[in-house]
């Protein structure tokens, strides 16, 4: 890896930035200091050090976001707000693992491990996403059923089974194994209901953590992403 490209994945500055870190002596590689920026190292064994401050290089991120009404999942628009704009320079490489609406809040991952982010979303795979959904009419008993048989949408597809508990009149929890362009929402309109409010609270293993508020992040444990690797596999 090039030095410059080094200091743009530890979220140490730009390529731009790095060779100025070079003309002013301010990068070390195996404590030599770096006279190139575009100098090949190898981040897994080299030492590199910023104003004698060793810069720590992960191959991969793993990152759960508590994600907020208003910004897309994507990791850029000309337009919006993307999820990457809540996070450091550190993780811009990362990438969302699905997607969640505009307005829809609760558990992203996000990611630059990309056989990962396909297993979790291989429709082969089968992993549970669970959801909060507040909901604009009483939800009814039968509509259990009506989703563990699988709801058609209003474009004809039939959604695999879905698992529905209901928490109160209002309120309920879905699991689905799908993605679908707005799929929560559909299917609840296909039941004749709205949703009015809608927070995803798992995938797979992983699940919120509830000391997060809307817009906050942390990286994942080993546990987590040991867990969610054995979830796509």
């Amino acid at each position: 890896m090039r030095l410059d490209k080094f200091i743009v994945a530890v979220g140490a500055g730009s390529r731009s930035q790095a060779k100025s870190m070079v003309k002013a002596k301010r990068l070390t590689v195996n404590g030599q200091v770096a006279k190139k920026s575009d100098m090949k190292i190898d981040p897994e064994k080299d030492s590199v050090c910023l104003d004698g401050q060793e810069l720590v290089y992960t191959a991969f991120d793993y990152i759960m976001l508590n994600k907020p009404a208003g910004v897309i999942s994507a990791t850029e628009d000309a337009r919006e707000r993307t999820v990457l704009d809540l996070l450091p320079d550190r993780y811009q490489r990362v990438a969302p693992v699905g997607r969640l609406d505009k307005d829809t809040v609760g558990l992203l991952l996000l990611t630059n491990d990309g056989q990962l982010n396909h297993n979790l979303l291989s429709p082969k795979k089968h992993v549970d996403k669970c959801y909060e959904v507040t909901l604009e009419q009483p939800c009814p008993p039968e509509a259990i059923a009506a989703m563990k048989t699988g709801v058609t949408l209003d474009d004809g597809y039939q959604c695999l089974p879905a698992e529905l508990t209901i928490l109160s009149d209002y309120l309920v929890h879905l699991t689905i194994q799908e993605g679908k362009f707005h799929q929560v929402k559909r299917m609840f309109l296909a039941l004749g209901n709205k949703v009015t409010h809608l927070k995803r609270l798992r995938m797979g293993s992983l699940t919120l953590d509830p000391s997060l508020e809307e817009g906050d992040f942390r990286l994942l444990t080993e546990e987590e992403v040991t867990r969610l690797q054995k979830n796509g596999n």
